[in-house]
């Protein structure tokens, strides 16, 4: 009876699933399903053809994610690529974020509303111009030191960990569970790092734990035969896409993916199609052809290849996230810019007025036949002119209100920024030795990455500071500071900045601060004070004493019409004769009503480098004198009708 029960159950649930499939056949509603055959992609029942792009979520303010999307669907894009930054939503073990900038949920459903697939990059690694390539830094501080990017038993943990969280709110969103989700990425480029396959297999093995077994993984890793062999997943059936250089020949690179990928599962993807490329300070801004850029793509998409664009938009790299590159050792260290414009089709402020949009839209349609979408309105932009600064305070003034005491961290030898809990920004450094003679020598073998210098005597007030210069990390120069006649012992103050974690290649674990010995003529310092500097109160900087009235603030008046150059410099303030002591400034602009509060960008021309933050926002770092960015972009979602405040510092 049991047994006859129990078949009898089966077949009244095996005929009420015929009876449910057949309702959606009668109703005219086909399965969701995506999934690849005879090397191509298949989306409910018909072949489909990925015209993809790279709109990253968190390098957008949340206002303009709408915007951004829409003028990605009028490129004739039909996929929308991004990855997922491990340390945006876990900046704090176990501390999770998942609002604002980190509300990925709400992207992907603002994808879906607008009838836009989604392939979505998991990581835990996504490289990306990305601080650390999205890994958050405490991992840097786990010992015994954690193997990134391996089968280390304590990594792997941390990224379970980790995708217990983020996969789940994935899940309802794949497509064949009614979302936008057609195929998740599997780490990133893993080919061009190692071969460690135990590592990509256990993170299949999770992701399908999570997400079932009929979602496409996919990895994405050079055209080459050696990134494809370390980076490819195919006993998996994880899908092989493939890279390469705008301008190759893309079909014999298509042709190699066939063989890293199972038969009649190779459809030709290229999963990121450059549109431009990063910049580094101190370089010239990446800018590539749009008409040599559209002949490439025709090659892929008018022979029925698939291909998404990275980047259709590039964003901003705010507040402190922007990644750096190495080149043959980790002192050929490079900072990415704050601008993530990529010279991408879509402009850092939502320009679609450009030759490569255009070029790129009209190559889209002609290949694909997609019906061309209406434009999005431009987004209004306004000039403010220029603000007069204020002196604050210098850096030592205020030291007591932006340092917590309780976090004052105390060690014989300097403590990495990450020992101290300061992930981003600044620490200060501070130790005492004997002056002899008329001049020292510092040696800091590694310091990341950057480091300004104070003396000062020990006995006096800390605000008697005498600047003697910097040591950064890719010139590892010693530097001469001036003895004082003190009557005590001298003080070193060592103000280190995080310029941005390497985010590529074999120097990722890249701690910050001071990794070394410090040594003055040869004596190795002891006793350090390690500050960790907080700039969360930057508004209530008027609220301390002023201490000197910038007099002039001269420049020509800007306009916001004209050339490109022109248009940059919505918002302007130049300062003349600024001291090397790191200071705090702050102006002050009044927008009359909401309905012109607008786009603008801050122009620093005439600085040096340094952090802006609007509205307590941090809109990224500048650095002028060394270039190639001059502006920052200000988005209007920062900005508010009334008093705004502007604050720069060191």
């Amino acid at each position: 009876m049991a047994s006859a029960g129990g078949f009898g159950g089966l077949s009244l649930l095996l005929a009420l699933s015929l009876c449910s499939a057949l309702a959606s056949t009668v109703h005219g509603e086909a399965p969701r399903r995506f999934w690849i055959e005879d090397d191509a992609f298949w989306k409910d029942g018909a072949p489909f053809q990925i015209v993809g792009g790279d709109v990253h979520y968190f390098r957008i303010v949340p206002e303009y994610w709408k915007d951004r999307l829409l003028r990605a669907k009028a490129l004739g894009l039909n996929t929308i690529q991004t990855y997922v930054p491990w340390n945006l939503h876990e900046p704090e073990p176990q501390s999770w974020e998942f609002k604002g900038f980190a509300d990925i949920e709400s992207y992907l459903r603002l994808a879906q509303e607008l009838e836009m697939l989604v392939m979505l990059r998991v990581g835990p690694y996504i490289c990306g111009e990305w601080d650390l390539g999205g890994f958050p830094p405490w991992l840097l501080t786990i010992e015994p030191a954690l193997k990134l990017r391996s089968s280390d038993a304590t990594y792997l943990s941390l990224v379970e960990r980790w995708w217990r969280v983020l996969l789940p709110k994935v899940a309802p969103l794949l497509y064949e569970n009614g979302g936008p989700i057609i195929m998740v990425q599997i780490e990133n480029e893993f080919g061009s790092f190692g071969d460690d396959k135990n590592y990509l297999h256990y993170l299949v093995q999770l992701a399908r734990r999570y997400l079932g077994n009929d979602i496409v993984l996919y990895t994405t890793d050079g055209g080459t035969t050696n990134t494809l062999k370390n980076g490819a997943i195919l006993q998996d059936d994880v899908f092989a896409a493939v890279d390469f250089s705008t301008g190759d020949d893309p079909w014999p690179i298509f042709r190699l993916q066939k063989k890293y990928n199972l038969p009649g599962k190779s459809a030709p993807l290229s999963a990121e199609f450059y549109t431009g490329w990063l910049t580094h300070w101190g370089e010239s801004i990446a800018t590539t052809d749009a008409s040599s850029t559209a002949k490439a793509l025709k090659s892929i998409l008018c022979r029925n290849g698939s291909a998404v664009l990275y980047m259709a938009h590039g964003g901003t790299n705010f507040g402190f996230y922007n990644g750096a590159n190495t080149g043959q050792t980790e002192y050929e260290y490079k900072a990415d810019l704050t601008s993530y414009d990529y010279d991408a089709p879509i402009k850092e402020h939502g320009d679609v007025h450009n030759p490569k949009y255009k070029a790129l839209r009209r190559v889209i349609h002609e290949c694909t036949g997609t019906p061309l979408h209406p434009l999005p309105a431009d987004i209004e932009r306004a000039s403010y002119g220029l603000v007069k600064l204020q002196k604050v305070a210098s850096f030592f003034d205020i030291f007591d209100k932006i340092c917590d005491p309780l976090k004052v961290a105390v060690s014989e030898q300097p403590l990495s920024m990450e020992l101290t809990g300061q992930m981003f920004g600044f620490l200060l450094y501070v130790s005492e030795y004997q002056g002899k003679g008329p001049y020292s020598i510092l040696s800091i073998p590694k310091v990341h990455d950057r480091a300004q210098v104070f003396v000062s005597c020990s006995l006096d007030d800390v605000r008697n500071q005498i600047y003697a210069g910097v040591i950064e990390r890719w010139s590892s120069k010693t530097l001469q500071i001036p003895t004082l006649n003190c009557s005590s012992n001298i003080r070193l103050s060592i103000l280190v900045e995080n310029m941005g974690r390497v985010n590529y290649g074999p120097y990722i674990f890249d701690q910050k601060g001071i990794l070394s010995t410090v040594e003055i003529d040869g004596v190795t310092l002891h006793h350090w004070k390690m500050y960790p500097l907080s700039f969360n109160l930057l508004e209530n900087l008027s609220k301390f004493q002023p201490i000197q009235q910038i007099t002039d603030a001269r420049a020509s008046k800007v306009s916001s019409h004209g050339g490109s150059q022109n248009k940059l410099r919505d918002l302007s303030f130049y300062l003349n004769g600024k001291s090397e002591e790191p200071e705090f400034y702050e102006g002050h602009f009044h927008i009359d009503s909401n309905s012109t509060v607008k786009d603008t960008f801050i122009s620093f021309r005439g600085w040096n480098k340094g952090v802006a933050f609007v509205n307590n926002f941090n809109i990224g770092r500048f650095w002028p004198v060394t270039g190639p960015q001059c502006a920052l972009y200000v988005p209007a979602p920062i900005l508010r009708s009334g008093d705004n405040i502007v604050v720069c510092t060191f």
